[in-house]
């Protein structure tokens, strides 16, 4: 088992904290984290339009900013994912939409999801399997999983730009995250397109994925409210 990272505290902390400041960038940054499962899942379970659903996503995370939602969580009665996908579940069946919702284009500030955004997870609902969902979730947590690789690759981008290694990232990218269908570069490949010898290749992209993997711990660790929390879901990730 990983030793608990300590260099970033839990996001779910920092939001119950008092500091108002510390709140609206916990707050912000666990938008980042669980908006897009929770847009596809309210266009999924809930069948709530495309449009609607983009509305409902803001309001959802705007109410539980004003009324303090996760406040109340227990993390010895469930995983933050649960109680947040719980919430979600009830500020809908609740009708919370009839007083909450939001005008499009209203340009609420609390939050930084823009049309963009909300047109980019649509896309990646189209292309998905269209067999009906029987565990809704195993689905949340499947693309709550997804955006928190996400957030380390963006991160490992960050960093190897930062410390003057884009190919390291290159790499990785062309690699790593190509699709697994064949059309994977060798690495003589790509020795070739980035004028490196293969050794150095191999060397970055090792490089790359103990960097990768320990940024998807950090992110992991933001995310859960306790180390309790943080194992369970190193081993639930890990098999």
């Amino acid at each position: 088992m990983p030793a608990f990272p300590g260099t970033r505290h839990s996001l779910v902390a920092a939001i119950r904290g008092d500091e108002p400041g510390v709140r609206r960038a916990a707050f912000d940054t666990l938008v980042a984290a669980y908006w897009k499962p929770v847009f596809k899942y309210l266009r999924l379970k809930w069948r709530a339009a495309e449009d609607d659903a983009a509305d409902l996503t803001q309001a959802f995370f705007l109410k539980a900013f004003e009324k303090d939602f996760f406040v109340g969580f227990d993390p010895g009665r469930a995983r933050f994912r649960t109680y947040l996908r719980t919430c979600l579940d009830g500020f809908v069946s609740n009708g919370r939409k009839a007083d909450s919702r939001l005008k499009r284009g209203g340009h609420v500030t609390i939050l930084s999801i823009d049309a963009m955004d909300f047109r980019e997870a649509e896309h990646e609902l189209r292309h998905q399997a269209s067999d009906p969902i029987a565990d809704f979730e195993e689905y949340f947590h499947r693309e709550w999983l997804h955006g928190l690789f996400a957030i380390a690759t963006g991160r490992l981008r960050t960093a190897c730009r930062d410390r003057g290694r884009p190919e390291r990232f290159a790499l990785f990218e062309a690699y790593d995250l190509a699709a697994a269908d064949g059309d994977r570069p060798t690495y003589a490949a790509l020795a070739r397109t980035h004028g490196l010898s293969a050794s150095d290749v191999t060397n970055e992209l090792a490089a790359a994925r103990r960097e990768f993997r320990r940024l998807v711990m950090e992110a992991l660790r933001e995310q859960c409210a306790s180390p309790d929390e943080f194992e369970a879901e190193v081993r639930a990730l890990t098999g």
